[in-house]
């Protein structure tokens, strides 16, 4: 019998809590509950669970404090925060608290689950030597040779092409901030030159896309960065 993946959803809005418990439960989780921050670090102690759903928007401690905390007591342990829709200050603060993910209010149960399953699924992935290669859909990367494929064919990628695709395939599956990605690349100095990343992007995705005007890997996270995907 498969073991259930254990999920703590942490809310303060009772409604809200208790439908999640029964949503996720019926959909294969096992599902704790904590109504604030101090409660969710009392039962983290008492179990080990697989993933954290945190609200961002609770009396007491915040959910950015929260999640700040639990990433300082059980790192590794992936967070996915509950956000207001459209509210980009606290996407970016919750990502630089250490939140693996976020999704926004009201959200689809599909889309949450696949995120839950996607963070804890990616948490026990062995860790691999520095030298690796990375296979997200059809794109291979190889960071030995510096050698990127796709089904199979060799696609050729000027040096800040490539060191931005392995910085987004690093993170597959999670959004990364426009800043992160231009420090990364480019050094600490660069912080804000999103328009070098636009045109990295662009030609990225002309390279690896089957339509570029429609991606399917390299998506745009609006106000907040890219997301590498393709599982």
């Amino acid at each position: 019998m498969t073991q259930k993946s254990k999920v703590l959803v942490v809310e303060d809005d009772a409604g809200i809590r208790q439908s999640l418990f029964e949503t996720l439960g019926a959909l294969g989780f096992a599902v704790g509950e904590a109504q604030n921050g101090e409660d969710a670090l009392v039962q983290l102690r008492m179990v080990n669970y697989d993933a954290v759903l945190l609200d961002i928007n609770m009396p007491g401690m915040g959910g950015k404090e929260t999640c700040r905390r639990i990433c300082q007591t059980f790192p590794g342990l992936p967070i996915i925060m509950l956000t207001v829709r459209d509210d980009e200050e606290d996407i970016v603060e919750s990502l630089d608290a250490g939140a693996f993910d976020y999704v926004t209010k009201p959200f689809q149960i599909r889309e949450l689950t696949a995120r839950l399953r996607g963070v804890i699924k990616r948490r026990y992935i062995p860790v691999r030597e520095p030298d690796v290669i990375s296979i997200v859909g059809d794109i291979m990367l190889d960071t030995n040779r510096r050698l990127v494929e796709k089904k199979g064919e060799r696609i050729r990628l000027a040096p800040k092409e490539y060191e931005t695709l392995r910085c987004l395939m690093e993170h597959a599956g999670r959004p990364v901030r426009h800043e992160n990605l231009l420090r990364s690349i480019w050094g600490p100095l660069y912080s804000n030159e999103r328009e070098y990343l636009r045109v990295v992007i662009n030609q990225l995705r002309k390279k690896i896309e089957d339509d570029p005007t429609r991606p399917i890997y390299i998506l745009t996270e609006s106000h907040i960065g890219y997301r590498f995907c393709g599982e």
